[in-house]
């Protein structure tokens, strides 16, 4: 699959090479697993002779450094003598280097030193700190455990607090790079085929390789690589989770699954699990970056009218659709899963369709705010309001998977009290958004 979409990404990591010049660099990266950290770092410095990639695998320090002392003689064609056991070492040599030389250094799976040898950071530190008012370092590190990588340099108490440069979070793919990406490789797509291309991949870019690479082009044969034996997409939630959340992991997925089952405020949480969730969600959205809060537009801040959402499309569907059915996946009944997902697909992809243009709105890049509005109990739910606070101008909109479904009649009349309460000097516009629409 060719290179989409990471264009700004690109520039900045080649404007942030041009001041090594001057004076080193420290990028952090971050970003879920699979969303294409190493392809983005690995095209930047595709055309740079002398960038130096080094990937720490969880095995003994020693090893690590023999293969990284073999990379780093054949990619910047020098000389080490005698055996490097300890990285800091290593690091040092490639610092005092660098003082004559510019040059680009990745680092991946940068938090898998704290199963090496958590004392790297320090001593990374005080290396860094000698150097980097003299050194022309490029230095990238990269990591895809979210809740490690945030802990290593923005816990005030770790020895890397403050030391990175710049930061880059790596998002998926927008709904315009999708549409291009099915464009290119299967002009004749429907809406159907784009909205589950957006649903099952959420624009992560392996999973977008992965269906492009097996042709699986339309909701059918998307639904077939999922749901079939040894399919990537059934362990996948698990594989990208369970490291993070470690022991606790049971409860964290049991919350995930009841929030990817329309299960939102905190209250039915607890009124199921029948244990205080509180701390779980506040790391489940500050430390692990997986839900968010969604409050109705205007609310204020420290109101109780709260719901929850999984921020990832991908793992919304496998809470949704795998990890709650695991007796089946356990004795292999995919067809089971298969004619689950079919029963509920339509009113589960309905409210995805709502992230597809809320998402396509953002991307205008017009409106100053974006959300939601409900009354209490859920009582005349807006799907869409968008507020452009410069032209006073207000849109609301419906979205429905049918064009014949929606009644404007009806938005109307229920965007009147946020009108008259909240917007009483904005003239409102009304748009319904349908499949039809995509």
């Amino acid at each position: 699959m060719k290179f989409y979409n990471r264009e700004k990404e690109l520039a900045f990591l080649k404007s942030i090479k041009e001041r090594t010049k001057t004076e080193a660099q420290m990028t952090v990266v971050v970003g879920r697993r699979r969303i294409g950290k190493t392809s983005l770092l690995k095209k930047a410095v595709e055309n740079e002779d002398t960038a130096l990639y080094l990937f720490v695998t969880r095995k003994n320090e020693v090893l690590i450094c023999e293969e990284f002392k073999e990379e780093i003689e054949r990619k910047l064609q020098v000389k080490l003598f005698g055996s490097f056991t300890q990285f800091k070492d290593m690091f040092q040599y490639l610092m005092d280097l660098s003082l004559t030389r510019i040059f680009s250094l990745i680092i991946d799976e940068f938090q898998e030193f704290n199963n090496v040898n958590p004392s790297v950071y320090s001593e990374m530190q005080n290396i860094w700190d000698s150097y980097k008012e003299r050194s022309k370092i490029n230095l990238i590190v990269c990591g895809s455990i979210y809740s490690l990588m945030k802990n290593i340099f923005e816990n005030s108490k770790e020895p890397l607090f403050a030391r990175a440069t710049e930061r880059i979070h790596l998002k998926p793919f927008h709904v315009d790079t999708l549409k291009e990406i099915l464009a290119d490789n299967y002009p004749e797509y429907t809406p159907e085929d784009l909205l589950a291309f957006y649903v099952l991949t959420g624009g992560v870019a392996k999973y977008v390789e992965l269906l492009i690479s097996k042709k699986a082009f339309t909701l059918s044969k998307m639904m077939d690589e999922v749901f079939r034996e040894n399919s990537l997409f059934i362990d996948e939630g698990r594989n990208v989770l369970i490291e993070e959340f470690g022991k606790d992991y049971a409860t964290y997925f049991s919350i995930l699954t009841l929030i990817a089952s329309s299960k939102t405020s905190r209250s039915e949480i607890e009124s199921i699990l029948e244990v205080s969730i509180g701390g779980y969600l506040e790391r489940l959205e500050n430390d692990f970056n997986l839900i968010r809060k969604v409050r109705p537009m205007f609310a204020k801040q420290g109101g109780r009218n709260i719901k929850y959402e999984i921020v990832d499309n991908f793992l919304n569907f496998w809470f949704r659709f795998i990890y709650k059915y695991q007796s089946a996946v356990e004795i292999g009944n995919f067809g089971y899963l298969r004619s689950i997902v079919e029963r509920d697909y339509p009113t589960y992809s309905g409210k995805i369709l709502e992230r597809f243009f809320t998402e396509k709105l953002v991307n205008l890049q017009r409106y100053s705010a974006i959300g939601t509005w409900w009354e209490k109990g859920n009582q005349n739910e807006l799907d869409i309001v968008a507020v452009d606070d410069f032209t006073k101008v207000v849109l609301f909109a419906e979205v429905k998977r049918k064009k014949e479904n929606i009644s404007l009649s009806v938005l109307q009349e229920k965007a009147k009290k946020l009108l008259q309460s909240q917007l009483k000097d904005y003239s409102a516009e009304y748009m319904g958004f349908s499949m039809e629409d995509m």
